[in-house]
């Protein structure tokens, strides 16, 4: 037998369960204006910083790096020049 809604129907909670729901959307309207108030300051706080590195600077150093590659290359091939000297000897004995 299918019961019926209507304006008598009614259903009984206990107190225990009105004050856990009651407990439930306290928690979540709290979470909701704290994560708000998170949001507000969080727009406010974040100031970009100026620009560390100029393009001048930048290219200055990328063109210090590139030279001290290019001198680290003539040490390599100096090294390798030494090198060969050091063998040519040792095998002549």
């Amino acid at each position: 037998m299918a019961k019926e809604l209507n304006e008598d129907s009614g259903f009984k909670v206990s107190i225990k369960t009105l004050i856990g729901i009651g407990a439930a959307m306290a928690t979540v309207i709290s979470m909701w204006f704290m994560l708000q108030a998170d949001i507000a300051e969080a727009r406010e706080l974040p100031i970009p910083p100026p620009q560390d590195v100029t393009r001048m600077e930048f290219d200055m150093k990328d063109q210090m790096i590139r030279n001290t590659i290019m001198t680290t290359q003539e040490d390599v091939k100096e090294l390798k020049e030494t090198v060969r000297r050091i063998e040519d000897k040792l095998d002549r004995r």
